[in-house]
């Protein structure tokens, strides 16, 4: 495989990312449509959700290019003291996504692993949910050091 190129995300990146987050959206609201929301256009919702993000303080994006093209990317956070989930001060990864044709090669591997090192360099501890039915992505999280912490359970309405 060419080289994996792991770098911070700039606004030339947005149109590319923007794609591939969409797909992280339907693949969640595909999970379980009650539960992720799911609001069209998904690309230019993330787009612009993105763009407000870069070079926030405290905001990790960063993408994994090969050959040239975006294979992936990775959405963090430090975050504050959370009372609620009785977290204190963290960082969070919110995104890993890898387009289909780059996967399996480690490209979210390297991806999570930078993002890890950058985050604890400033927090204790790293946290990060998972769709319950996303084991493969369990599987890789939990090579990386993670444990499983929480079981998140909803309840909706009946309609």
């Amino acid at each position: 495989m060419s080289e994996v190129i792991i770098r911070d995300m700039e606004a030339r990146d947005l149109d590319q990312v923007s794609v591939l987050a969409a797909q992280l959206v339907r693949q969640h609201h595909g999970f379980d449509a009650r539960r992720f929301l799911l609001v069209e256009p998904v690309e230019q919702g993330y787009r612009w959700f993105l763009d407000s993000q870069l070079g926030e303080a405290g905001v990790l994006l960063l993408v994994a290019e090969v050959d040239g093209a975006i294979a992936g990317y990775v959405y963090g956070a430090l975050e504050e003291r959370n009372w609620a989930l009785l977290l204190d001060a963290h960082g969070a990864i919110h995104d890993v996504f890898v387009d289909q044709r780059f996967r399996r090669r480690g490209v979210a591997k390297r991806l999570m692993q930078v993002a890890i090192d950058r985050l604890e360099a400033q927090a204790e501890q790293v946290v990060l949910s998972s769709a319950s039915p996303n084991l493969e992505a369990q599987s890789l999280f939990r090579s990386l050091g993670f444990r499983d912490t929480m079981v998140e359970m909803t309840r909706s309405r009946a309609r």
